[in-house]
């Protein structure tokens, strides 16, 4: 049997084997015809349709001849199945041939659905719908170390960006909490690592990230020395790159707590551990340095830093820093050289015109549009303007030390700017020239100096001519503030300044309609022009118009929430609006902005009394009177407050103070010797009448409060002051029938001129004498009360007052006037 197989596998090896010709044509059977690429005999091939049927049936060996080449006479491989094999000498396996059943593997074409799992007879299906629907997907184990600890990774960063997020909010004490539980949570993920065995993999960026945040937590929150522990933490740990830079947040800690010394030692450690690569950091450490060396007052030190930096990277912030530190150590030559440093530094802006958009094409035009108010544009502004105020604050501290005067120091500053780049600050170096000028009381220079502006540009002669009309102003030269006043805005229409001047002389002309519709005008071109919204709510007020009045202020309070005359305003137009309580409320808030205003004190100490609460009223009176204790009409309130509560011995020292204040008025002297009397006090108030008789020799009241003491106390000068007591009234009684006869006269004289009489002048002249008779002699005290309310009958100045007890000891007088007087109760003896 096994010999009659190997005889038929050599029959049909033998079947493929061609013998080469003798003279074979290199260039034969290529066009013979290959029945293996016939795509029309497909569906009679038998192979194939048995191929198409199952899903990797082998197909049955190839018997077409195919044509010799070239090389030598051998079959082409087919794309469904391998050349007929030769059996091999030695016996090995046929690749191509079916082994008792088995597939021949096809890994070529595996990936389109053929396996060499799949027996013969299995369906083609080489998108894998046959399979059914794909399995679910495993769900994730949270319970691994793994997962627990990526889980735990995630939660630190959230904490960490939260506590970030807080302090951007300005809750401080929240992001510090924040931190802190990050802190907690990091800590537990660095022993789950150690318990799972992974301590080699611990996330060193992850934990430098949770200590520098609680760092800055701390700091922000004041708590210094928590900073500056965990600050240490990360600097001593060597495993953190770079973290040798955080020195610099400790030192900005000691110079929060004016450790001056500890914070040079650590910015020179930085700076120690900061490469030479990294030069804008080490620039600003060193500027760093000078600032704290100036808080030292060490000039010459902070000078060495300085001049390093300007020599290194010059900016416009230490150049004035230079400046400053040879101002303070008075360097005339070095100042000089800081000043031309600081207007030579390049700011890297470039030039406006790039902004201004080009007619011809559109296209840029757009595109310059924006870019004009971007963040960069608005950037390279801020770093103009800062530069700016640095020339001109430098400019206006130097120009009166580097040269023997003030003017010729601000001449040379003004020649040097000139020449830099900075050309339109030298008219504004000339108007601050001015105003210098002003503060030393030299009006007339300052005068001059910016009237030398009216031939100069619009923008500079507007700011001159302001500057003027408000000075004129201020001078009350009303008609030359006017005068400027529409200088300036023929200048400049659209300078809120001027405006608001030109407006103020039309309000000193009492045009109110006017003056109110020039405040409108500013508020239109400048919305925040404060001046212009407090005039016109002041314009308002003036007329009547309360509501519109209030309206401005409420707008003004809103800009402006700590501005006590605003707020002084607004309880004012609540008083006029009769709503006393909103009136208190405001006056409460105006002190507790200026805390010792007697003005406001005594608003608010009126407003109480007005609403029947003394208590209030005495407190608000009493602090106004500590601060300022010359206001008659708070003395007098305190005054009559004691005298009501009959605290006559409290009342003394106010009145004291009246007539310390007003020593030609009789009524305080008066009423001081009335609350002696008041107190029982007899031989004080004696004392104090008689003393006031010598000043006041003919007042009538003083008189009669001798004579009742004299009399009560038995002495013998009654009888002198009664005398003079007669003497006085019947003065009194002339003065009064002159008085009398002159109004008469006076209304005769006016009857007579309104009839048109001849004697109108006569009378007029005996008008005239009547009065100058009426006048009160040369030895007469001058009084400030009317001829009309003069009364010729007694009335004390503190009101009736108790009847003293009777003694006995003398009769009283028959034509007593004080008989009607009762005793009273807290006055007689015990």
């Amino acid at each position: 049997m096994s010999a009659s197989l190997l005889h038929h596998a050599r029959e049909r090896g033998m079947e493929n084997v061609h013998l080469a010709v003798e003279e074979e044509d290199l260039y034969s059977g290529y066009n013979d015809y290959n029945p293996t690429f016939d795509s029309e005999e497909l569906e009679n091939d038998v192979g194939f349709q048995q191929a198409v049927r199952t899903s990797h049936g082998r197909r049955p060996p190839m018997t077409a001849k195919f044509p010799g080449t070239a090389i030598g006479a051998r079959p082409l491989a087919s794309s469904f199945g391998a050349r007929v094999p030769v059996a091999s000498s030695m016996g090995r396996p046929i690749t191509g041939a079916v082994q008792d059943g088995a597939a021949r593997p096809m890994t070529a074409v595996r990936p389109a659905g053929y396996t060499s799992s799949m027996t013969r007879g299995s369906t083609f299906d080489p998108l894998g719908q046959s399979r059914g629907p794909a399995a679910p997907l495993e769900a994730k184990n949270e319970d691994t170390p793994e997962e627990k600890i990526k889980i735990l990774e995630k939660k630190v960063n959230d904490l960490i960006e939260e506590s970030c997020m807080a302090h951007s909010t300005g809750a401080l004490q929240l992001a510090l909490e924040k931190a802190k539980e990050a802190g907690r949570k990091e800590r537990t993920l660095v022993r789950q690592r150690e318990q799972s065995g992974n301590a080699d993999h611990v996330n060193l960026d992850l934990t430098y990230s949770v200590l520098l945040n609680l760092a800055n937590q701390y700091a922000n929150n004041e708590m210094f020395p928590e900073a500056l522990n965990s600050y240490q933490v990360i600097v001593k740990n060597k495993m953190f790159s770079n973290a040798g830079r955080l020195k610099v947040n400790m030192a900005n800690i000691y110079v929060r707590q004016k450790s001056y010394p500890k914070a040079i030692k650590f910015y020179r450690m930085a700076l120690d551990q900061i490469s030479n690569a990294h030069k804008e950091m080490r620039i600003k450490i060193m500027q760093n340095i000078g600032v704290v060396f100036v808080r030292m007052g060490q000039y010459s030190d902070a000078i060495t830093s300085f001049e390093h930096i300007m020599s290194e990277s010059p900016n416009v912030k230490t150049g004035f820093n230079l400046i400053l530190c040879y101002y303070a150590i008075g360097d005339r030559e070095r100042m000089k050289k800081a000043f031309q440093k600081l207007i030579s530094v390049p700011l890297g802006v470039d030039d406006e015109d790039k902004y201004i958009p080009s007619s011809d094409d559109s296209d840029s035009g757009m595109v310059i549009e924006a870019i004009r108010n971007d963040r960069l544009h608005q950037m390279e502004r801020d770093l103009k303007v800062l530069a700016e105020k640095y020339i001109m604050t430098a400019a206006k501290l130097i120009a009166p030390d580097i040269e023997t005067s003030f003017v010729t120091g601000f001449d040379w500053c003004v020649d040097m700017v000139k020449s830099s780049q900075y050309v339109e600050l030298a008219n504004d170096l000339e108007i601050n020239k001015a105003i210098t000028y002003l503060r030393q009381k030299d009006f007339n220079q300052a005068v001059e100096t910016l009237k030398t502006f009216e031939k100069k540009d619009s923008r500079v002669k507007s700011a001159a001519a302001t500057n003027l009309s408000f000075l004129y102003f201020l001078e009350k030269d009303y008609e030359q503030a006017d005068r400027y006043a529409d200088l300036a805005m023929t200048a400049d229409r659209y300078n809120p300044a001027a405006l608001i001047n030109k407006g103020n002389t039309v309000f000193i002309k009492q045009d109110h309609e006017k003056a109110g519709e020039f405040y409108k005008e500013a508020l239109r071109n400048d919305s925040s022009c404060t001046e212009g919204l407090y005039n016109l709510g002041l314009t308002y007020k003036r007329l009547n118009r309360l509501e519109e009045a209030l309206d401005c202020f409420l707008k003004l309070h809103a800009i402006l929430r700590n501005s006590a005359q605003v707020m002084y305003q607004l309880s004012s137009l609540y008083e006029l609006l009769e709503d006393p309580q909103q009136a208190i409320e405001w006056l409460i808030q105006v002190l507790s902005v200026t805390h010792t205003d007697p003005r406001a004190l005594a608003r608010l100490g009126e407003l109480y009394d007005g609403e029947g609460d003394k208590s209030q009223a005495l407190q608000y009176y009493y602090e106004s009177f500590r601060y300022f204790p010359s206001n008659i009409d708070v003395i007098e309130w305190l005054g009559a407050y004691y005298i009501e509560t009959h605290f006559c011995e409290k009342a003394i020292q106010y009145f004291e103070r009246a007539t310390l204040i007003q020593p030609t008025q009789v009524k305080w002297q008066l009423m001081v010797a009335s609350c002696y009397r008041r107190s029982g006090n007899y031989q004080k108030a004696l004392e104090t009448y008689k003393d006031i008789h010598r000043k006041f020799p003919e007042n009538v009241e003083c008189l009669r409060f001798l004579v009742r003491l004299c009399t009560d106390m038995g002495l013998q000068d009654v009888q002198e002051y009664a005398t003079k007591l007669k003497k006085a009234e019947k003065m009194k009684e002339v003065r009064e029938q002159r008085v009398k006869a002159g109004r008469e006269g006076s209304a005769r004289s006016r009857r007579e001129g309104r009839e048109g009489s001849a004697d109108s002048s006569n009378t007029k002249g005996e008008r005239l004498s009547a009065k100058m008779r009426s006048l009160p002699g040369s030895n007469e005290p001058y009084e400030a009360s009317s001829p009309g309310e003069i009364d010729a009958s007694y009335l004390d100045p503190l009101g009736p007052q108790v009847e003293r007890p009777k003694t006995g000891a003398m009769k009283r007088v028959e034509d007593d006037d004080f008989a009607d007087e009762e005793l009273g109760d807290d006055l007689l003896p015990e």
